[in-house]
């Protein structure tokens, strides 16, 4: 009876492909078996390999999402081995190539600022990005970045409206949105 599936994994550096065909085979699985289930992928950057973004994409889920976690100017600290622009890259050609929903999430409360939120928004929208999570950083633990600031619920809401604003069809915001948060409310 399963309407909507999430298949994500660790990340796979240790494959030629980065777990793209691995993705893709079991998208093609889910079809066989589930024909009537819609499906999310939650990939990585795969080292900027195009041709194993390929393969996801022309696997055709519903959404194929890629967060690129925190605002650009934490990247050095929170995503050194990630790379902004190689996240943006992605979202630009889920949107362009196939028939994918593009979408991506990111935690606030790491220390970025409002400019930074805006900016990130900004780009998203700008790569074609249609949906976005929007979620509160939590420590996991006392080694990890620290929190540097809880944000309100009335600022997620005001957060959501600015990037409903800039264009984006679904926006979940929250102290505890993930990326898979309501997952499928925005395909319907």
């Amino acid at each position: 009876r399963l309407k909507y599936v999430v298949v994500t994994s660790v990340t796979r550096d240790d494959l030629p492909d980065g777990g793209a065909s691995h993705f893709a085979a079991t998208i093609a699985a889910l079809r066989r078996h589930l024909p009537a289930v819609k499906i999310e992928v939650l990939i990585p950057d795969f080292q900027g390999d195009f041709q194993a973004l390929t393969q996801v994409i022309a696997a055709r889920p519903e959404v194929i999402n890629h967060n690129v976690e925190v605002a650009p100017a934490l990247f050095p600290h929170l995503r050194p081995q990630g790379n902004y622009r190689t996240s943006l890259a992605i979202l630009n050609r889920i949107g362009r190539e196939g028939s994918s929903v593009s979408k991506s999430g990111f935690m606030v409360g790491c220390g970025e600022s409002m400019d930074d939120i805006w900016r990130l928004l900004d780009d998203l929208a700008a790569v074609g990005c249609r949906s976005v999570t929007i979620g509160q950083y939590l420590q996991p633990t006392v080694k990890h970045w620290p929190v540097h600031r809880y944000y309100r619920p009335e600022e997620f809401a005001a957060l959501r409206e600015a990037a409903l604003s800039l264009g984006f069809a679904h926006v979940e915001a929250g102290p505890l949105v993930r990326s898979s948060y309501h997952a499928g409310a925005g395909t319907a």
